[in-house]
């Protein structure tokens, strides 16, 4: 395996879907800056990273803050750092009907799924730009692609990622700069148990759950090829095919059937 001097910024990089894309840009030789609140989990993650020959920095900082995520990429050209790669990978949902869910949790979540995402692409592009080179990966969903009853802030949140990423990509067309959006369906992470949604009817078909590595890998692969989405799983491919062919209240219908409490 070549080291190949370049560096990889990953926030969720400790679990799921990120934690697989990092080992997989370590394994190809890519240096590491990965982000988390926990300590003792970046400083795990970390050496187990390391033994694949490469830097890996760590960075303990709190993404629902957007001083911490202003602060992140400061310290990061403070040493001198300017990541080649950006994957926005952490992000949250949380589980009930709107008028009943706790309004301070949303919008952590809205500053989590898209303030620290705009934030650190924009500090990215301010510093990448002039290099001419430069790739970033943001994590979407399938659930960008229909309303979600249930789940209707983490809905409304991916769906601004995924418009986002397709206007900034056509802006960066002739920078050298590309922009992917991955679209994972269900996986199989901690997310559901974070969203508090293991009472929801998704979860009777958890057998059917993407695995973070089958996820990461196709995101890994849609970015260095420079695509610019990528859907992961055929049945995730049908799912989106069925909501574009559905009117947006027989999709929300039908995301809302899926989503329910399992008692309802």
């Amino acid at each position: 395996m070549e080291i190949k001097n370049q560096y990889v910024l990953i926030t969720g990089a400790t679990s799921g879907i990120g934690y697989e894309l990092a080992k997989l840009f370590a394994k190809n030789g890519y240096h590491l800056v990965i982000v988390s609140r926990s300590h003792d989990q970046l400083l795990e993650k970390a050496n187990e990273f390391k033994k694949y020959g490469v830097k890996v920095v760590t960075q303990a900082k709190n993404l629902f803050k957007e001083d911490d995520v202003f602060s992140m990429y400061a310290e990061l050209r403070l040493n001198d750092i300017s990541p080649e790669i950006l994957v926005n990978d952490a992000g949250q949902g949380f589980y009930g009907k709107f008028e009943d869910t706790d309004i301070h949790r949303e919008l952590d979540i809205v500053r989590l799924n898209i303030n620290a995402v705009l934030i650190l692409t924009k500090l990215f592009l301010k510093d990448r730009i002039s290099k001419g080179s430069g790739k970033i990966l943001n994590l979407a969903s399938i659930a960008s692609k229909a309303p979600g009853p249930w789940q209707s802030v983490y809905h409304g949140s991916k769906a601004f990622i995924l418009s986002w990423s397709e206007a900034i990509r056509e802006e960066l067309k002739d920078t050298g700069i590309t922009v992917t959006a991955l679209l994972p369906g269900p996986t199989d992470t901690d997310f559901f148990n974070k969203a508090q949604m293991n009472r929801s009817k998704i979860m009777e078909d958890k057998e059917s759950f993407s695995t973070p590595e089958e996820v990461a890998k196709d995101g890994y692969e849609a970015l260095m090829k420079g695509e610019d989405k990528i859907i992961s799983g055929l049945k995730n491919k049908l799912t989106v095919a069925m909501s574009n062919l559905a009117s947006d209240s027989m999709a929300a219908y039908r995301m809302g059937k899926m989503q329910e409490p399992q008692d309802v």
